[in-house]
């Protein structure tokens, strides 16, 4: 799967060499020259990338912000900064910020390339501890099972009940297989009867209004059969 990443930079000439260098070295980039561009871009599309590099010195919104303000919407987000100045207080800040790195022009390409796969690896090592202490993560949807709670392409929590979260569970373990009623009821819940059948019902009607913001998320009806969770990776 290729890497997505957001990249800012306002130099055209620059900005289009990196951009394609990167796109050879099997990256998938979205290039942005400003940061309110870059801004917006994020809200839409926030858990499709997997790492930014942003420019400071861009005109408005200027690097830092534009991390502020990105840090509010994914604070997990992993970023780089590139700068034409090498001052320490502007290094200091954008490590304040969060900056997993910083890089000062002019720099060598290849450099760069090894920065960011060095930053990718140590979030890959970040991501596998989450999911050791119940952090997982499907589609745009991120599952708390410690907590009951979900969160959609970076929106606020949800809290779940202990049944819609196992039954949530169950489905994501069978994510994109079609699944029988009875065989949810029973492997969840040990029966088939007419009363956890409406539950199963309500249940599955609650889950898919908390989903509905989910791009890449759906429970679909498989008529006369049961369900099946669709899910877009």
């Amino acid at each position: 799967m290729k890497h997505k990443v957001l990249f800012v930079e306002d130099e055209p000439d620059l900005g289009n060499v990196i951009k394609q260098y990167l796109e050879v070295m099997d990256f998938e980039i979205e290039w942005c020259t400003n940061g309110a561009t870059a801004l917006n871009v994020f809200k839409e599309k926030a858990h499709e990338f997997s790492l930014l590099v942003i420019d400071i010195q861009l005109p408005g919104m200027d690097g830092f912000e534009l991390a502020e303000r990105i840090n509010r919407i994914n604070s997990d987000i992993p970023f780089l900064f590139l700068t034409a100045r090498n001052e320490k207080k502007d290094r200091l800040y954008g490590l304040k910020l969060g900056a997993d790195d910083y890089i000062s022009k002019p720099f060598d390409i290849d450099e760069l390339v090894l920065r960011i796969k060095n930053i990718l690896r140590r979030h890959h090592v970040t991501e596998k501890n989450r999911q050791l202490i119940g952090i997982t993560t499907c589609g745009d949807m991120v599952m708390h099972k410690e907590q009951f709670k979900i969160s959609i392409a970076n929106s606020k929590h949800v809290t779940l009940t202990q049944r819609e979260f196992e039954l949530l569970d169950y489905l994501f373990q069978n994510k994109n297989k079609i699944l029988k009623r009875e065989e949810i009821l029973e492997n969840l819940w040990g029966e088939n009867d007419y009363f956890l059948g409406r539950s199963l019902d309500v249940f599955i009607s609650r889950l898919r209004k908390h989903l509905n913001s989910s791009k890449k998320i759906a429970i679909n009806s498989v008529y006369g059969v049961g369900f099946i969770f669709q899910v877009e990776e």
